[in-house]
């Protein structure tokens, strides 16, 4: 299959930063053959008429719960403490294995609307976002959440070993699209009995380890009184940062210079998500300081509960303006180092080697972009338009591996209509119903 994308602006993202105006893009077997000119005597399969259409590598999304679409806006105006205590595992009590596959097929519908090809997700009944993912098209990375304590109940009841069999069942399926991760809940939240455990169980699987890190003061505070040490440094004297695959480690507020040394050296990729943290009053990560010391960090929306959607344009835009205005300096994370964060870096942290780039050789994951919307107007910097003024209604085309899951606006891959009608139902009946809490937020 040989598709032609034809008189197209791209922001290419490669090594010369190159914006290219009416380029063709040139797409065979998933495979980018040609980007600028194409070659002489083309004949194509597929032609994408890319005029007034801006190319660029797809989006990762590098931390979401993406199933708790199914929770958007119950849980709102609250500190984390009591969102988590009162609200989220209070109605998770009441969750159902087949709600994860709605709540996670309405996600990827959103994602791919707003021109993410790739996410990590970190919630429970995995198989379930699992089967959406296949079916969406996507790339994922997967870590099911467990908590490990035995006061602490799991939710569906699942051991280690079913985990184990999961990763089994599916790191490397979907013809190499969807990976796995282990994904203990946290240092605060998990015995470190049971992170060594999971630890050894991702060095048997071959794969990495995906969880929460240093999410507020308080957290690093206790760690420090219970173990004497820091979430970060602990995690490491433990094992967690020495597996088959580098850690990604979701947060990373309170992460303090040596906390950043540690994840430096050990390639921990970390996962920003600055929208969560200003919508709880979380406090902001030290996105500059992490970026200065060398580590992968990547963009995030977090899940819909506490962020309300799953828009990582939007996530682009905070992102700028946040860390400007925290460091007094407009000139700091241009907008291509922007992008990177939420395409390359996001791809490294997923796990894919490759990605993120629109050059000949790498995957044809890519998204378009229509700029006839008064808001892009005039195009004089096309990546400012997309970090700064981008929505996903101009997301009109998005390409996994030379397979379109959206064409024109067309959603391909997924039964949208059926989606938003199941999902909805199921998230009425789930806070419907008589709800416990699960677990306690102590830190």
């Amino acid at each position: 299959m040989r598709t032609l994308i034809r008189n197209v602006a791209a922001i290419t993202l490669d090594e010369q930063d190159r914006i290219l105006d009416d380029a063709d893009i040139v797409i065979e077997d998933g495979t980018i053959i040609a980007v600028g000119e194409s070659p002489a005597g083309l004949e194509a399969d597929e032609i994408i008429d890319g005029r007034d259409h801006l190319a660029m590598p797809g989006l990762y999304n590098a931390h979401a719960h993406i199933a708790m679409t199914l929770e958007r806006g119950w849980a709102e105006d609250l500190p984390f403490d009591r969102w988590l205590n009162e609200k989220i595992w209070v109605a998770e009590s009441a969750l159902e294995e087949e709600d994860v596959y709605w709540g996670a097929a309405l996600a990827c519908c959103e994602m791919i609307r707003a021109g993410v090809v790739g996410f990590a997700d970190h919630y429970f009944w995995m198989n379930q976002v699992a089967r959406a993912a296949d079916e969406s098209g996507m790339k994922a990375n997967l870590a099911w959440c467990l908590f490990g304590g035995e006061t602490i109940p799991e939710v569906g009841g699942v051991t280690l070993d079913d985990i184990r069999r999961f990763v089994a069942d599916w790191h490397g399926a979907a013809q190499g699209r969807i990976r796995c991760s282990m994904g203990p809940h946290s240092p605060y939240m998990c015995s470190g009995e049971f992170l060594r455990e999971s630890a050894d169980a991702a060095r048997d699987a071959g794969i990495g380890m995906h969880l929460h890190v240093s999410e507020s003061q308080g957290q690093v505070d206790n760690s420090l009184g219970a173990h004497g040490q820091t979430p970060v440094a602990y995690l490491e004297g433990l094992g967690l940062f020495d597996l088959p695959m580098p850690a990604l480690a979701a947060h990373c507020i309170a992460a303090g210079d040596a906390d950043i040394e540690i994840i430096a050296e050990k390639r921990v990729n970390v996962a920003h998500a600055p929208k969560t943290y200003m919508k709880l009053a979380m406090g902001m990560a030290p996105l500059p300081k992490m970026l200065a010391a060398g580590v992968n960090v990547a963009l995030a929306t977090d899940g819909p509960a506490s962020n309300s959607d799953l828009n990582l344009l939007e996530v682009l835009r905070l992102t700028g303006l946040v860390h400007k205005n925290a460091l007094g300096k407009p000139e700091a994370l241009p907008c291509t180092q922007i992008l990177r964060l939420a395409t390359q870096a996001g791809a490294k942290a997923l796990g894919f080697d490759r990605g993120g780039v629109l050059a000949a050789g790498q995957p044809a994951d890519l998204v378009l972009l229509d700029t006839r919307a008064p808001h892009w107007y005039p195009r004089h910097d096309l990546a400012a338009g997309v970090v700064y003024t981008a929505h996903p209604s101009d997301v009109s085309h998005v390409m996994m591996g030379g397979r379109l899951l959206l064409r024109d606006g067309e959603l391909l891959t997924l039964d949208e209509e059926r989606i938003r009608h199941e999902a909805e139902r199921r998230a009425f009946r789930m806070v419907g119903m008589p709800m416990r809490r699960m677990r306690d937020y102590t830190m």
